[in-house]
């Protein structure tokens, strides 16, 4: 019986031993594990910044929208930036447009023709650079185009409108729609509302007084 004492301890040594290594392979795959899920988020984050920064080459000049004008019109009333972008579907450099950052309740209308395309109440911080949404105020008013430029299948977003480019929709956006609507701020306009009652009566007036409130 005494004999068996030192076998017991040996055995239970060397189940701690085992154990410890169990703990500790355990404890790595987590950390790899985590290491790589990071790495897959800055990846993700790396591939939507990639898809947003470049500029779109949809035609969708054999589309009939409602606000039409010529180019030297659409130069005029629009700035040298606002006029690329929504015009000649380019796209503004990330965290360059204020509206990335604005956290304010409000509108945001198309600047071509003050179309309200997407509220405060569905920005989100991407961490891409561009204003990102998770859905449009009314489908029928942004319109989706394909676009498969550069190697790559995107989906275009314009104002359906007036035909403004406003950037591209991806599917990896937050709950609910799981979509992110990468927008350049300079293709939207931004007007505060004093509270969710006042955007809601922002959207409605819209509605019924026409394309242009202003």
């Amino acid at each position: 019986m005494k004999a068996k004492a030192p076998i017991r301890r040996s055995l239970f040594a060397l189940a701690l031993v085992v154990a410890g290594l169990s703990v500790a392979a355990a404890f790595a795959k987590d950390s790899l594990e985590t290491f790589a899920m990071k790495n897959q988020a800055d990846s993700d984050i790396n591939e939507c910044a990639s898809g947003c920064s470049l500029p779109s080459h949809v035609d969708l000049s054999g589309e009939s929208f409602p606000v039409q004008k010529t180019e030297e019109e659409w130069r005029e009333q629009l700035s040298e930036d606002a006029f690329r972008v929504t015009r000649k579907h380019g796209t503004e450099r990330a965290f360059t447009s204020p509206l990335n950052d604005n956290k304010e309740t409000g509108l945001y209308r198309c600047v071509g023709c003050k179309t309200p395309l997407f509220s405060s109440t569905d920005k989100f911080d991407s961490g891409t650079g561009w204003p990102s949404f998770t859905q449009p105020l009314d489908s029928r008013t942004l319109g989706e185009a394909r676009d498969q430029s550069y190697g790559m299948v995107r989906t275009e977003v314009h104002c359906a409108v007036c035909g403004a480019h406003q950037g591209h929709v991806f599917p990896d956006g937050p709950a609910p729609t799981g979509l992110r609507y990468c927008i350049n701020g300079v293709a939207l306009e931004f007007e505060r509302a004093e509270s969710k009652e006042d955007l809601k009566e922002k959207i409605e007036a819209w509605y019924h007084g026409g394309a242009d409130p202003h």
